[in-house]
């Protein structure tokens, strides 16, 4: 949503308002006459109809309603050319009339709008072309096909004008090709001193300025719009929503004035020849003779009396079926001969390239075919295997381990490992002690005790007998118990590492989901990257968008204050209508970035800013101010 559609609701709003406050003035209300009369009630019943279909409520999403459907509006609405003072349908009718000229008003605003903009663009184009001599020299390139075009036209009307036809002979026609050709090199022998790239960068720089004066013309236009139009009633002054003046007819002539405003800024931009400093006086002079304007006064009483709906509507139709489609027209056929050029004429060369190469290209895939299919294949085979080995895999056992599968649980020694050799190293001691008693025979308490010294790691009993057997290790090795020993001290050290190991088996089962996340790391952060770098590729436009909103807020900015820093105020402090258009073609885009970026309730904010910036009645000073509490308000948002 623009300013456009802002100034048009805006209107439409107060529209509303000067209805229902004259409704409850007595003013703006059906009389008992038209009441009792039912063809009244139904022309009246049908005028109301009209009237909402043009409303800006009717629809949230446009509230600039299309041309063929106001014109189709108005031929229904069938006004008389007759009309009854103080008659509620002659009031509707007059309603119904500037309805449609607030939208008509909005779809010019909004046309040349839209068609300013992109000027900026055409503008970049020849300053690039006469940047740098390369870009200069393939401009020279791309466009040698029309050239030669061109000339090749103008040998053939020159033959023909001269009664050139193969039909009186090939010699003579020949002849007269030949005299053509060395009467043009005769009379461009001037331009033969200058090189083809200053003939080019002169192309350019006409064109360049071709363009420049048409955006500025047509920014002017917006600011004689915005600055004498309905934009300029329904925010200062009294406007159409005074309350003094609800019992008066001046809206009427508000309306009334703003057509022959339209007209005249229309005319005034078709006109080719017209500068940028005489486009002020060209309006004026315009609607000096429009007696729509003419008419026009503080109590509207003039127009009321004067001015027929039906006129107004007849007006408004030529301004839809006539004046605006002539400006496209001419604003396209200039375009289109000072612009950049198409993008054929851009592309020919490596689209031609290509083609030639074409043949050469489809011979390499169809010999080696097989390759490419088994490539393909092994790529995707590679991919499948990675997603379902590297992703899906370790995400399965993350889920196992969250639910407590014994088969996802990580583990370095069996389970019952540690307890069998324990038991085992228990029963290998006591049978030694039992074996070799120090004294007599071990009781139950005793054999017990031994039991608990062992769970304890106390191997007391088979140490003693070591110590004495490895004092004489061959005979302790015979016929001593120095083997027995030294096996049970093996079992022990078995049993201290799987104790140990049990130790690190516990720390890696409290760890299990924190391993499962590690082991799926790598596979998410390809995943990851190759989403990203196909996100990048398939959606590069996108992401020029992106930048266009983002990068370009700062550079918007910067043109705005370019635009007030150079713009010289009037008597009255104010900027001129040139640059108040110039400026509203920057606000646009700076709104239509920020539209995307900023968060909703920030974006309210930044409307009121907005809406300030382009207050010209507040003064250059007070605009400049503006855009300095931009800058440093909504700096997070601009780089």
């Amino acid at each position: 949503m623009s300013f456009v559609v802002d100034q048009v609701r805006r209107i439409d709003s107060q529209l509303d308002r000067l209805q229902l406050s004259s409704t409850r003035t007595g003013s703006f209300s059906i009389t008992a006459e038209e009441a009792h009369d039912p063809t009244k009630t139904t022309r009246i019943a049908h005028l109301q109809n009209l009237i909402k279909s043009l409303s800006t409520t009717t629809s949230t999403k446009h509230s600039l309603v299309p041309v063929a459907r106001i014109s189709e509006t108005l031929q229904r609405a069938n006004i008389a050319s007759t009309w009854e003072d103080a008659s509620y349908e002659h009031e509707l009718e007059w309603l119904l009339v500037s309805k449609a000229t607030t939208q008509v008003y909005g779809q010019i605003l909004n046309t040349i709008l839209e068609q300013t903009i992109p000027l900026e663009d055409d503008l970049w184009y020849w300053d690039d072309i006469l940047s740098t001599y390369h870009f200069a020299g393939l401009y020279s390139i791309q466009t040698s096909p029309v050239r030669v075009w061109k000339w090749s036209q103008e040998i053939y009307h020159d033959v023909r004008s001269r009664g050139g036809q193969l039909a009186v002979g090939w010699s003579q026609f020949y002849g007269l090709v030949k005299d053509a050709v060395q009467e043009r090199s005769i009379a461009n022998i001037q331009r033969r001193v200058v090189s083809p790239l200053a003939l080019v960068r002169n192309e350019g720089r006409r064109k360049r300025a071709a363009l420049r004066k048409i955006r500025l013309v047509n920014a002017n236009a917006l600011g004689v719009l915005l600055g004498e139009g309905l934009g300029n009633e329904s925010v200062h002054d009294d406007g159409t929503q005074s309350p003094t003046l609800l019992g008066t007819q001046r809206w009427k002539s508000v309306m009334s004035k703003n057509i022959a405003l339209m007209d005249a800024v229309i005319q005034s931009v078709n006109a080719a020849e017209l500068s940028v400093d005489k486009f002020d006086d060209s309006v004026a002079a315009i609607t000096q003779d429009d007696d729509f304007y003419s008419l026009y006064e503080p109590s509207g009483e003039q127009t009321a009396n004067s001015v027929n709906p039906a006129d107004v509507a007849e007006r408004l139709q030529y301004l839809l079926h006539t004046a605006l489609p002539s400006y496209t027209a001419n604003f396209n056929a200039s375009v289109k001969e000072n612009g950049r050029p198409s993008r054929l004429i851009r592309y020919w060369l490596p689209a031609t390239a290509l083609l030639v190469s074409s043949t050469t290209i489809l011979r390499i895939f169809v010999n080696r075919k097989e390759e490419i299919a088994a490539w393909i294949r092994e790529f995707g085979q590679t991919v499948i295997d990675f997603w379902a080995n590297w992703v899906v895999e370790p995400t399965m056992r993350i889920i196992g381990t969250i639910r407590h599968n014994e088969d996802s649980e990580v583990s370095i020694m069996s389970k019952r490992s540690l307890e069998s050799d324990r038991a085992s190293l228990e029963r290998m001691v006591v049978d030694f002690a039992i074996k070799n008693p120090d004294g007599p025979a071990l009781n139950e308490t005793q054999i017990a005790d031994i039991k608990a010294k062992v769970r304890e790691g106390d191997l007391t009993t088979v140490l003693r007998s070591y110590e004495k057997d490895i004092q004489s290790p061959v005979k302790g090795a015979i016929v001593g118990n120095l083997a027995s020993a030294l096996l049970i001290q093996v079992q022990k050290t078995k049993v201290d590492v799987e104790v140990a190991m049990s130790g690190i088996d516990s720390i890696l089962k409290s760890q299990e989901l924190l391993f499962g996340f590690i082991g799926l790391t790598p596979g998410v952060l390809v995943s990851i990257g190759a989403y990203q770098w196909l996100r990048g590729v398939f959606s590069s436009r996108k992401g020029v968008q992106q930048w266009a909103r983002q990068g370009r807020m700062l550079l918007i900015l910067r043109n705005i204050d370019r635009i007030l820093t150079g713009a010289t105020p009037t008597e009255d402090g104010e900027i001129s209508y040139k640059d108040h258009g110039l400026l509203l073609c920057e606000v646009h885009l700076l709104r239509q970035a920020a539209s995307g970026i900023l968060p909703r309730r920030i974006f309210q904010d930044f409307l009121v800013e907005i809406d300030e910036l382009v207050d010209v009645r507040s003064g250059l000073q007070r605009q400049q101010k503006v855009v300095e509490r931009i800058r440093w308000a909504y700096s997070k948002w601009f780089t």
